[in-house]
């Protein structure tokens, strides 16, 4: 006889469980309240791009195209990629759907999965949630400042703010990045072999890049290397300076991170990331700036001065898991309906479709268990209170309504039982859905 195969879950890819969803659920909320209230509306790209957006918009020189990238093709020899991240998805839809003509700036925020082709680890998964939140078709300091508030606001109401230290830096304008990259390259030529294989392949590629490597060779390297201060020009001080003033007036506190960097062509001026206070920038929580480039190296004829920021859902759920902040069970269970017999059944079944209609969360009326097998059900399920209807009850036109955490119990007139529960939970606490919440 053959074994019965026993599937799991691609590694690296987790299921997410109604526990999990309780902590999603907040985040979301948190998220979506802060992004309605700064004016920004929601977008969903496809999970699958022509891998040609992600290569321009992420570069050929970087870890995620060259080793994280799920990449497969469709029946006409087309190259796809699941999204490794939303940036670039989102600026190929602002380009392909004309956004460009609405009021600029745009504001849009996403909350989806991406996928990359990492070693899972704590708070690093295969398939992960992200947060992708930007403004495009504006340059204005005082932009880049909102946003990074936008995140940390997301951050308080969710009460782990204190888990983190803003860390701020700028890369200037790209021919002041050129410059420094120039510069890099000739101080790394000749100790490649103190260089890892990764930073031995970046540096005539990306040498930028070299300065955010953890690996212990390349930072010492790294720490005699030029510093990006004596290549920035008097625009990219002045703006920079202008986004520390807009913090300041915010009281927002934050570190200037001079080895801060972004190893793509087209980010220039703040970049700004979110370091958890106990590890550094080994877990971030997300981080952005400002990509100015993105629009044209995705094709369009005219610049789109654009700043944005994303954060990893998982990370933030880890935090708030350590912090023991506990989501709100909205979905407890109010009501256990228990029934002995077909005809007890039938009104059972009415009664709980009564109760749904009034808001109220209740579960019962399955199987055919023994009346005492239904009361420990409705222990199990953590119900408030159980009803119970057998024939006898039918015939007497009543029901029984039992408190569980007493253990006590009193008949009602069977048409009064919605009415008693309603009384009983609080029209407070009743479910109801209108349109338009």
């Amino acid at each position: 006889m053959n074994k019965i195969q026993k599937f799991q879950a691609v590694r690296g890819m987790k299921d997410l469980l109604p526990q999990d969803h309780d902590y999603f659920t907040i985040v979301k909320k948190a998220i979506r309240h802060r992004c309605r209230q700064a004016g920004f509306k929601r977008i969903t790209t496809p999970l699958l791009e022509q891998i040609e957006v992600f290569e321009r918009g992420l570069g050929n020189a970087t870890d995620i195209i060259e080793k994280e990238m799920f990449v497969l093709e469709d029946r006409s020899n087309n190259k796809l990629a699941l999204r490794p991240e939303i940036t670039a998805g989102i600026m190929r839809a602002y380009l392909q759907n004309g956004l460009f003509n609405l009021s600029q700036p745009v504001q849009l925020y996403a909350i989806d999965p991406c996928f990359r082709y990492d070693r899972p680890q704590k708070g690093r998964y295969r398939q992960f949630w992200q947060l992708s939140v930007e403004v495009i078709g504006a340059r204005d300091p005082s932009i880049d400042a909102q946003v990074i508030l936008l995140a940390q606001k997301i951050l308080e109401d969710l009460k782990i703010n204190d888990h983190f230290t803003l860390q701020i830096n700028t890369i200037g304008t790209p021919e002041c990045r050129q410059k420094f990259e120039e510069a890099l390259e000739n101080h790394f030529i000749g100790k490649e072999r103190n260089l890892c294989e990764d930073c031995q392949r970046r540096l005539h590629k990306n040498p930028l890049r070299i300065l955010d490597c953890k690996n212990e060779d390349c930072q010492i390297l790294s720490s005699i290397a030029p510093k990006f201060d004596s290549f920035l020009d008097d625009q990219s001080k002045q703006f920079y300076e202008k986004v520390l003033g807009f913090l300041e007036e915010l009281k927002i506190p934050y570190q200037e991170n001079k080895k801060l960097v972004r190893g793509l062509d087209y980010y220039c001026d703040t970049v700004f990331e979110f370091w958890d206070k106990s590890t550094g920038s080994q877990n971030a929580i997300g981080g952005g700036g400002r990509y100015d480039g993105l629009g044209e190296v995705l094709g369009s004829s005219f610049n789109i001065p654009s700043v944005g920021f994303a954060a990893g859902i998982e990370r933030i759920i880890d935090h708030l898991k350590e912090a023991d902040i506990k989501p709100p069970r909205k979905d407890k269970l109010h009501i256990f309906v228990a029934c002995l017999g077909d005809i007890a059944k039938k009104k059972a079944v009415k009664i709980l479709a009564d109760l749904h209609d009034s808001g109220v969360h209740a579960l019962g009326a399955m199987g055919k268990s023994s009346i005492n097998a239904q009361l420990k059900m409705a222990n199990k399920f953590e119900a408030d209170w159980t009803l119970i209807l057998g024939e006898v009850e039918v015939q007497e036109n009543v029901i029984i309504i039992r408190d569980m955490k007493k253990g006590s119990q009193e008949k009602y007139p069977l048409e009064k039982a919605v009415k008693e529960i309603i009384s009983k939970i609080g029209k407070n606490n009743l479910d109801l859905y209108h349109l338009g919440e």
